[in-house]
């Protein structure tokens, strides 16, 4: 996942920023958020939360590694293209659920 991330910032950087937290250093929002995961994404967008509905029942973040850069950017425009409209939780353009992992 952090090659990922390092590889698609230059590409994103007109629309998002990514920020690496080390949360047994910044420990407010693991609680709030249920951060004990070796990686999580999480995406703000004015400093609000927005959900985002991958199809896996957690619309709060992304706990798995994503090996694809494009899928990823296509993650962060959705994001991106929904919070700048006001939404709160905006639905994933690929359904991650189980039943779609062959």
């Amino acid at each position: 996942m952090d090659e990922v991330l390092s590889s698609v910032a230059e590409t994103i950087k007109n629309f998002a920023v990514i920020y690496l937290v080390d949360i047994s250093e910044v420990p407010d929002f693991n609680t709030m958020y249920e951060l004990y995961d070796p990686s999580t994404v999480m995406f703000f967008f004015r400093n609000k939360h927005i959900m985002i509905d991958l199809g896996t029942g957690n619309n709060n973040k992304i706990n798995w590694a994503l090996k694809d850069k494009q899928e990823f950017i296509d993650i962060v425009e959705t994001v991106y293209r929904g919070a700048r409209k006001g939404r709160g939780l905006v639905i994933a353009p690929k359904d991650y659920s189980t039943k779609y992992r062959y």
